[in-house]
Order: C-alpha cells, then structure tokens, then sequence
C-alpha cells in the first residue's frame, strides 16, 4: 500500500493543498546504492547483456513520466504564482519593499551561481570516468543558436507546437505574458482562469507524486544499467555533486548573515546565536513550513517587530526559496560540464532568466518535485541533458537540507532588513 499522502502546499483553489504520494527518500537513495552495486558484480559476467535489455526500457519508462509532467506543471504554477505576487504586491508599500528584497536576494545568488560554479567545476574538476557513465542514453548536444536565432525563438506562432518540441524559453514567454494579462482581467473572469490552472497544477502534482512513488523501481534500473558501464566508480560523480551543488547553498546562507548586519543592522554573532534554534528545526523536518514557529521565536529574540515578523515570515514561506535558483542552475551547469558543453554568455543568461522566474512556481513543494519542475526546465531552455536528473534526483536528500537551512536563514535576514527599513525599531 502507498504511504500517506505529503502536502505539496502548491497554489490550490481553497488553499487545500493536492496530496503528492511519496516513499521516504531513503528508498530511492537505496534503490541508486543497489543498482550500481549490482551493475557493478555482474558487469563482467554473462548476465550483463540480458540485464540491460531488461532494466532499460524500464528507466527509460519512468525517465519518460518524469519528464511528461514538466511542461503542464510549470505552466500552471507560474500562471498561479504571477497572479499571487501581483496581487501581493498590491497590498501596499510592505509588501512591495518584501517582494523586492526577495528578488534582490534571488538576482544576486542566482549571478553568483553563474559565475562561481564554473569556477569550482575547474578547480575541483567532475572525475571524468564515472561522470561520462551518467550520460549514457543522453541525446548529444545541439548546435548553439546565434544572438538573432535566439530573439526569434522567445515568440512561438503556434504554442502547441512549442509544447510539442520542448521549446521551453517561448512557452514560459507565454506563460508569464498569459499570468500579467490575467492580473488586468475583471475579477470575475480572472477568478475562474486562475483557478483553471490551479487545478490543471494540482492534478499535475498528484501525477508526480505517482512517478516519485515508483522512484526506487526507476532509480534502480537506470542505476544499474550506469553501474554495468562503470562500476562503482559513478559514486565518486555523485559524491562530488553534492559537495559542490550544496556549497552555492552555503554561499547563499553566508550572505544571509551579511545582510542581517549589513541591512538588518544586527551583529553577526547575535544573529547566529537566534536563528541557529530555527536552523535546527530546518534540519530536522527539511521544511520551511515547519521551521515557520522557530523562525517567528527567532525574529522575537532579536527584538523586531513583531508585525514584521508575522507578515514577512508566512509570505517567504509561500513565495520565497532564497537557496533555489542558485542551486537549480549550479545543477545545469553541472550537467553541461559533465556533458562536455561549453556555455556561452547568451546560453548562461537564458539559464539566469529561466531560473529565476521558474523559481516562482517551485515552492512550497517537496524537494524531489521542485528538483523536477525547476531544474528541468532550465536544463531544456540551455540545450542540456535531462537523463542524468533522473538519477541525481536520488540524491537530492542531502542538497535539500541545505536548501532548508539556507532558505530558513535568509528568511529570518530579510525580515530584519524589512523591519530596519520600515522605521526605527
């Protein structure tokens, strides 16, 4: 029988929250360890060639429901999310001085993943063997579109074609052009659109959560057929994968700390000693939700408003990852090295554009479904790989508690910069 059913807490009609079916992480990270170990015994024997033949076509199965849910999912999610932060941002001068200082923070660590990750991917290069045997079955990179190929491509004539080719950048033009034009609209006919496509949303995350539930069987058989090409040697690739995609989320959570002295006008010491109870909340549920109570403690602790506080916090919680663009694209970027693609400035930029506004539409979700619906759009706008995120998103457990710290400490950071610059305390 499936477990019970996680609240994916997506922009729902009624605010009731799609249930998204989902197995402990543990599982599917299980299921990875198996299958490269099995690969591995039997990749000499005479049971490799019938083995593939069978555990392929189910990983290419279960690859293929992944990624069929993507375009349907992002869609949705940033209609509904546009449409939340423009009614947000009429609430006042608040809420736009928040919504503000959440950008500026998603802008700033958004650039400094594009810049710094492949600096780190030189320093501390992929091992090159066991990276190659997370490729196999990926489809070779296209030609890089020229500056005025890629202007054209931003406007599709016919949106069902797009949908049908994976052209990600015109779609989301769409979408997001669709979401502004909504915010225009009467209430009485924007009411019904919106929640048109908070319910195509909702249904969409009941899908995934159906593919994340059958993740182990997936993960399995792809991990096996990578452990038949390389043996153990891919543990070292995905061990070098989260070292390096979890550090931009710690480069994240250390300037939540400079702008809580710098914005916030707090000591570092004192803001590392109120927020750590917070922290560690974060660390034990990998939820911002659940850490929403420590966090409000936190912001009493350091003496802010508690109007702050309580208006602040729930709006980070809702629309708020501070650590996600950042990590989403140092995760493309990743993907491409170990491809071999080079990224020009232009297909960069197009990751900087497509990670952040795809962040609108990835929160408050689980790890492994906003791993999904983030990262793989961003990867179809740049020309990149999506195969090796079937197997990546096994690992996703352990970046995530980076995620949730960090998020948690830069929530607490805006807030202090938010009550700082509203008046004196």
């Amino acid at each position: 029988m499936p477990p019970e059913p996680v609240s994916a807490g997506a922009h729902s009609p009624d605010n009731v929250d799609p249930p998204i079916v989902q197995l402990p992480a543990g599982w599917t990270f299980a299921a990875l360890i198996a299958g490269f170990g099995a690969g591995w015994l039997l990749s000499d024997s005479a049971a490799a060639a019938p083995l593939q033949a069978i555990t392929g076509p189910i990983g290419n199965l279960w690859l293929s429901a992944l990624q069929m849910t993507i375009i349907p999912l992002v869609a949705s999610l940033l209609v509904t999310g546009i449409t939340g932060m423009v009614a947000t941002a009429r609430a006042g001068a608040t809420a736009r001085r928040t919504l503000l200082a959440f950008w500026a923070v998603l802008t700033g660590g958004t650039l400094a993943a594009a810049f710094l990750t492949p600096i780190l991917l030189e320093v501390f290069p992929i091992p090159a063997s066991a990276g190659q045997a997370l490729l196999a079955g990926a489809a070779p990179p296209g030609e890089v579109p020229g500056i005025g190929s890629f202007v054209e491509s931003l406007v599709t004539p016919n949106v069902v074609a797009a949908a049908a080719d994976t052209a990600m950048l015109p779609l989301i033009v769409f979408f997001v052009a669709l979401a502004f034009a909504l915010t225009r609209l009467a209430p009485v006919r924007r009411t019904p659109l919106i929640e048109l496509f908070a319910g195509l949303g909702d249904a969409m995350l009941v899908v995934i959560g159906w593919v994340l539930w059958l993740a182990p069987v997936g993960v399995l058989a792809l991990a096996v057929g990578v452990g038949l090409r390389s043996g153990g040697g891919a543990l070292a690739a995905l061990a070098h994968y989260i070292l390096l995609v979890s550090s931009l989320g710690g480069i994240v959570m250390a300037a939540a700390y400079v702008l809580a002295r710098l914005g916030g006008g707090l000591p570092i010491g004192r803001f590392a000693r109120a927020v750590l109870p917070a922290q560690t909340v974060a660390l034990s549920t990998q939820s911002s939700l659940a850490s929403l109570p420590a966090m409000l403690g936190t912001c009493r602790a350091l003496g802010l408003r508690e109007t702050s506080g309580d208006f602040v916090l729930p709006l980070a919680v809702a629309l708020f990852r501070a650590t996600g663009p950042a990590m989403n694209l140092a995760v493309a970027i990743y993907v491409a090295d170990l491809a071999g693609i080079t990224l020009t400035p232009l297909t960069m930029a197009v990751g900087v554009l497509v990670a952040l506004v795809t962040t609108v539409g990835s929160v408050s979700l689980p790890g492994a479904v906003s791993f999904v619906t983030a990262i793989g759009p961003i990867a179809i706008a740049m020309g990149i790989p999506v195969e090796p995120l079937a197997l990546l998103v096994a690992v996703e457990m352990v970046p995530d508690l980076m995620r949730t710290v960090g998020n948690v400490t830069m929530d607490v950071a805006v807030t202090s910069y938010v009550d700082r610059s509203g008046g004196d305390r």
